[in-house]
């Protein structure tokens, strides 16, 4: 995998998707200081385990969940390297049966497609139809990594930024959740 080993601190002048591009403009407009890197696809976990090198800081995993009658949505951040099980989330925000959401109601409700989830695509939820669910250990990173909507690039900036900036700009709620398993179970 190709990862460019220059990182930039400002969008850049090259054409990029215009989602991308939002992406950048919503961070500068926000005051968010940031550093980017470029980089061939990475939509595994793996592949952004290396990118993390590159820009010294953890990449956050997002997912997008629904209930079983696809009534409600999910955007759920846990650190990278932290296994998910449904069942401990579920009793946090009382909703059984959760699964992944279709990589068509992605595209449809956020911009984006799959292995490109992001906190930033919540600027493309209008309507406010997804709620958003930060694993506790989230907050507890310096830097937060993450995916300018479009996953050839990643994006790394403050956690404080991403509580005191990022989220407040999207005018966004969060609820704070516990994913660590049980030693019992680990």
């Amino acid at each position: 995998m190709y990862i460019n080993p220059e990182l930039f601190s400002k969008h850049p002048e090259t054409t990029v998707t215009q989602k991308e591009m939002d992406s950048y403009l919503f961070l500068e407009e926000n005051g968010v200081d940031y550093i980017r890197a470029e980089h061939d696809e990475a939509a595994t976990i793996e592949l952004c385990e290396e990118i993390e090198k590159v820009i010294d800081a953890k990449i956050c995993k997002n997912l997008l969940l629904c209930n079983r009658q696809q009534t409600k949505f999910y955007m759920l951040l846990i650190p990278g390297d932290m296994v998910f099980k449904t069942k401990y989330l579920s009793a946090q925000i009382n909703s059984a049966r959760l699964s992944f959401a279709s990589g068509e109601q992605m595209e449809k409700m956020l911009n984006v497609t799959p292995g490109s989830l992001t906190v930033l695509a919540l600027m493309y939820d209008k309507n406010k139809e997804i709620e958003l669910l930060i694993e506790k250990n989230v907050f507890k990173e310096e830097f937060f990594g993450c995916h300018p909507c479009i996953n050839s690039a990643t994006v790394r900036f403050k956690t404080e930024d991403l509580k005191n900036k990022v989220l407040p700009a999207l005018n966004r709620e969060y609820t704070i959740v516990d994913l660590e398993c049980p030693e019992d179970e680990a």
